[in-house]
């Protein structure tokens, strides 16, 4: 069952959300490309919106198709082949995202240089300092249920230690039979507190630093995408949350197999709880858009935002500061660690910073050191 829904439904959903993703992001970014709100009406941004649906329509379902015949073809199986049949549509599903990404980027960033449309404009940035001097209160009431969680879990397994069984299963195959033991021991024993304690602190972290972070404001009304920045941070950080204690529930009942000594676990409800935190990150996030663009409203005041008068300026011209197909960002000389993705819902690292180097470093020596123990 659980090589079923990562063969079908997972490149699924992927496929979905990028169809969606187009109508999340700001207006003026189109596939990355940074435009002035006067070329938003170009003939060449909705065919490449259509060209991009299209592609998806076509690539997707044949995705979907062999995805579909790798489950068939795998069955019951443990082992790489079922690793295969997981992993693979999704990885599938990605890559035909990037692709139409980039194809539909590439046309409108060499139609916008040929037809200067920034010339003879005035280019600004907007800054509120008041994220940093002023921040929103930590969310520590959505902070709770993945700390208790985590520690829920350490102290019954240090209940339960003198009873667990000598040889531990450490990995379950696709159909949820064990297929790797490990002799007891502490790190055995305590791998998913550990792997609890490790995506807890990295979500909080994340939370914490993008309250801080730069907002990707519309110098053309500042005052109104500064309020919405507020609280698409504030949302979508509490969707994380959430996010956290559900993969935090699911460890907890992972755990709770393995110190019975379990031989089989059934894998759909260990998945429920993961299910269902991706599900409100998502729902937050299409109800929100990227950096707070779906949200009505937004001024300061708490108006509608219509009456602030428009400055004038346009969104700097900062197309050159992302490379490999505008997915990767870096600026030596913009401070932050995280900024907004171009393409999608979330934040991105600033190569360009060696603090965000080093931040990503470490997250990636967790995740190994995390694989290896488990």
């Amino acid at each position: 069952m659980a090589v079923v829904v990562s063969g079908a439904l997972v490149p699924g959903f992927v496929l979905v959300l990028s169809w969606l993703m187009p109508s999340l992001t700001p207006p003026d970014l189109q596939f990355g490309v940074r435009i002035p709100a006067a070329r938003r009406q170009e003939a060449v941004i909705a065919d490449q919106l259509r060209s991009y649906r299209r592609w998806l329509a076509a690539w997707g379902a044949a995705v979907l198709a062999a995805g579909c015949a790798l489950v068939l073809a795998v069955g019951d199986r443990n082992g790489g082949a079922a690793v295969a049949a997981a992993l693979l549509p999704a990885l599938a599903a990605l890559a035909v995202t990037l692709a139409g990404y980039v194809r539909a980027r590439r046309v409108i960033l060499a139609a916008k240089r040929a037809g200067g449309w920034y010339d003879g404009l005035r280019q600004g940035v907007a800054a509120d300092t008041s994220l940093r001097t002023g921040p929103r209160p930590f969310p520590w009431l959505w902070a709770l249920p993945p700390v208790l969680l985590t520690a829920a879990t350490a102290v019954i397994g240090a209940v339960r230690y003198d009873a667990m069984p000598q040889r531990l299963p450490m990995h379950f195959g696709g159909d949820g039979t064990v297929d790797r033991f490990a002799e007891k021991s502490f790190a055995a024993a305590f791998t998913p507190v550990l792997s609890q304690l490790g995506l807890t602190v990295l979500i909080l972290a994340v939370v914490w630093a993008v309250q801080r972070g730069r907002a990707d404001l519309d110098p053309a009304r500042p005052a109104t995408s500064a309020a919405r920045h507020r609280r698409y941070v504030v949302r979508l950080g509490a969707a994380l949350l959430v996010m956290a204690a559900s993969v935090d529930l699911s460890m907890l009942l992972a755990a709770l197999k393995i110190w019975s000594g379990a031989r089989t676990v059934p894998p759909v409800p260990l998945l429920a709880p993961v299910v269902f935190g991706l599900a409100v990150v998502t729902v937050v996030a299409v109800r929100t858009g990227q950096g707070g663009t779906r949200l009505r409203g937004g001024a300061a005041d708490g108006t509608d935002g219509a009456a602030e008068p428009d400055t004038g300026l346009v969104h700097a011209d900062d197309d050159r500061h992302w490379r490999a197909g505008g997915t990767v960002y870096v600026n030596r000389q913009d401070p932050a660690m995280l900024v907004p993705k171009r393409f999608g819902i979330g934040w991105t690292v600033n190569l360009g910073n060696p603090r965000a180097v080093l931040l990503l470093a470490l997250v990636a020596a967790l995740v190994v050191v995390l694989s290896l123990a488990g």
